[in-house]
């Protein structure tokens, strides 16, 4: 265990001290790991309420986008891309790509001298891994990076709330800031691909998709969804990670030695601790029962259930003692993920888990295996449609930069 008092990052006033099932009216705040994994695990009795999801009409897709589908479809939809996310799949077909790409990446930093943001390094990275995965890349990298991170730029938005807590004008903002960000990833990225894999299919996602007579507007907000939900919040992880390993010599020292094993473990806890998506929100369809110690509820249809991340994973009835500290390897329920809700549970767990720890794991091994220096810690910020932290500015220095580099700011990352 690491001898911390408190080594979250992504922290927010006040979260710690509200109690573990709140009901307010028709919506339900859960703040407990077994509450939770209830309600998540309530198969066909609740539906996807978050990121949006109940704006979209429904039939306005001829396949519902897999993030936001529910019932019989996201079954089938989950079984199809587990072809090229499940465990084995990612171990066999993509771990040498990962890692190749991931020495190159932190030997071409460690080579530039000066100093490099650590995030956009490694939003680079996840881009160029994920969306040959995905199939969609036949674009420029460095502007994909652009257009994805474009996505986010949305005004707040309330879940809990009628109308997102959204006035008229704050609606056609947000529109315009999807639209146009989404015209230009359509036509410089998804388009291309579209094109290329009708002449010549290959073994990815468009290509599977083209095959199963998904619409192009169907397979654009398929893109869209990989993009952001996988190969931005994937960078999120990293740059967090980093931070932690950078600033404790102990747990940095371990995890470069570890084996593979110990060195997700110490990932897993961590994003425990800082998981990049802070709440997942259900709509209730059926009545679910749910408890908590020695008290139970009953949540009737229609209400929305808000499951709040930060909280449930460190609930120390649920994770142990020290609930806010590092401790790789700590006896979890039976059942729950290492991460406790941080990639969700029951039919919305993340099927792209298995690639973002590899990813993020491989890249750190490689990046901090060439002594990289912490310059300048990072700014948190808040993401409103995920409700997740963003880390800018995080700056790092290679000793082969030498000392005469070392008041060097210049961005020398490789482009």
């Amino acid at each position: 265990m690491v001898d911390e008092s408190d080594v979250r990052r992504s922290r927010k006033a006040g979260e710690a001290e509200n109690p573990r099932v709140e009901h307010t009216g028709s919506v339900w705040r859960i703040r407990g790991l077994t509450a939770a994994r209830q309600v998540l695990q309530a198969r066909h009795a609740t539906t996807q309420a978050g990121f949006t999801a109940e704006a979209i009409p429904q039939g306005f897709f001829r396949h519902h986008p897999i993030l936001v589908s529910d019932g019989p479809l996201h079954d089938e939809q989950r079984k199809e891309v587990a072809r090229f996310f499940a465990p084995a799949v990612v171990a066999r077909r993509h771990l040498p790509d990962i890692e190749s790409r991931a020495a190159a990446f932190a030997a071409d930093a460690a080579r530039a001298g000066g100093t490099c943001l650590l995030d956009e390094l490694a939003l680079r990275f996840t881009v160029e891994v994920t969306r040959g995965i995905v199939g969609i890349d036949n674009s420029s990298l460095d502007g994909m990076c652009r257009r994805l991170v474009s996505f986010f730029n949305q005004p707040p938005l309330d879940v809990t709330k009628p109308d997102y807590g959204r006035t008229r004008a704050q609606w056609a903002r947000a529109a315009f800031n999807a639209l146009v960000p989404i015209a230009r990833f359509y036509l410089a990225d998804v388009r291309p691909a579209i094109r290329a894999r009708r002449r010549n299919p290959g073994d990815d996602v468009v290509s599977h998709l083209l095959a199963e007579g998904y619409s192009t507007a169907d397979i654009l907000v398929e893109c869209v969804t990989y993009g952001t939900a996988g190969m931005v919040t994937t960078r999120e992880f990293i740059v967090m990670a980093a931070w932690h390993l950078l600033e404790n010599d102990e747990l940095r020292a371990r995890y470069l030695v570890a084996g593979e094993k110990e060195r997700f473990a110490i990932l897993h806890e961590l994003l425990r601790l800082e998981p990049v998506v802070g709440h997942l929100y259900r709509r209730v369809q059926e009545p679910v029962e749910i408890t908590d110690g020695g008290s139970s509820w009953t949540v009737p249809a229609g209400d929305l259930v808000d499951i709040c991340v930060r909280q449930t994973n460190t609930d120390p009835q649920a994770v142990g003692e020290h609930p806010a500290e590092v401790c790789p390897g700590r006896t979890m329920p039976p059942g729950a993920d290492a991460t406790g809700m941080a990639f969700s549970d029951g039919a919305h767990k993340c099927p792209g888990r298995p690639l973002a720890i590899t990813e993020t794991d491989r890249f750190l091994l490689r990046l901090l295996g060439h002594g990289p220096v912490l310059v300048q810690a990072p700014t948190l910020e808040w993401d409103n449609l995920i409700e997740g932290y963003i880390l800018r500015g995080m700056r790092l220095r290679f000793p082969a930069a030498g000392a005469a580099d070392t008041e060097n700011t210049e961005d020398s990352c490789p482009r």
